[in-house]
């Protein structure tokens, strides 16, 4: 697929539940979601359609990194009420497991997708929108930023989309619990004081630094981002022997990369690299 019939691919998702911009050279891909009117809620089509964008990402050479936010001074109420809950209420066993594994699909799309994903996070963040931050690689917030994991409010489990298994290895396991059990809402201090956001700054500046953020990593070795990504994924479920080989091995493939050689001319010459990715 060409650079140009992946951008068109993408471009119809932005009617009525996100926009996808990638602007300038299309390094950086901006995807916002976009119904400010009701804090940004997740429809069924917008899960879907979410989780197909990320899988697309794989294939899309173009793009080095991403990054979410929401419209409208809020990130995103999770899924919505009227459009989600209440006809969760009237479906049957297989149709409500069809669902739950696609909303984990969304999480593991994020994942896997090559690209690391920076979140802007501003405002109401709450159910799957709080999965969607916590499933991105690095969140910039700010300090009226209101995280919850609310599912137990709707007598649901706290375990969904993975957040059980995310959450305890962001903030430890007693906050992941305390967060899980009460459904009560993460300020932006303790956000940033556990290490879920990685910065909180001003409203109206949270994107401009999400999207500069995303530029110095898409300015980076994005190979190298890619299999950073990858290893950081895979050492949840590895023995630290095995993480050590499996991080020998991606970086004597990292090491046969031009971008490898490009850094060690730039540096023997007192210059900055240019990474091209390859």
């Amino acid at each position: 697929m060409s650079m140009k019939t992946h951008r068109r691919a993408f471009a119809g998702y932005g009617a009525t539940n996100f926009r996808y911009e990638a602007a300038g050279d299309g390094k950086v891909a901006t995807v916002t979601l976009d119904r400010p009117e009701r804090k940004n809620p997740l429809s069924f089509a917008a899960y879907a359609e979410l989780r197909d964008l990320f899988r697309g990402l794989a294939y899309a050479s173009d793009v080095k990194a991403v990054v979410v936010t929401g419209a409208g001074g809020n990130f995103s109420s999770g899924g919505d009420v009227h459009e989600i809950i209440g006809p969760l209420t009237s479906m049957t066993a297989p149709e409500l497991i069809d669902f739950t594994r696609m909303t984990g699909d969304l999480v593991k799309a994020m994942r896997h997708c090559p690209q690391p994903i920076v979140a802007a996070v501003d405002g109401v963040c709450a159910g799957a929108g709080a999965m969607v931050a916590l499933a991105s690689d690095i969140r910039i917030g700010t300090p009226r930023a209101k995280t919850a994991f609310l599912f137990v409010r709707v007598g649901l489990a706290g375990a969904d989309m993975g957040a059980c298994a995310l959450l305890p290895r962001m903030i430890g396991q007693g906050r992941a619990s305390d967060l899980l059990y009460s459904g009560r809402a993460m300020s932006a201090d303790e956000g940033a004081a556990w290490g879920f956001f990685q910065r909180v700054v001003d409203p109206q500046h949270v994107l401009a630094e999400a999207q500069a953020y995303a530029r110095t990593l898409a300015d980076g070795p994005t190979f190298a981002h890619a299999m950073t990504k990858s290893l950081l994924h895979q050492a949840w479920a590895m023995a630290l022997d095995d993480e050590i080989e499996a991080e020998a091995q991606a970086q004597a493939i990292c090491m046969q990369t031009e971008d490898f050689r490009r850094a060690y001319r730039a540096f023997a010459a007192k210059a900055t690299p240019t990474f091209e990715g390859n």
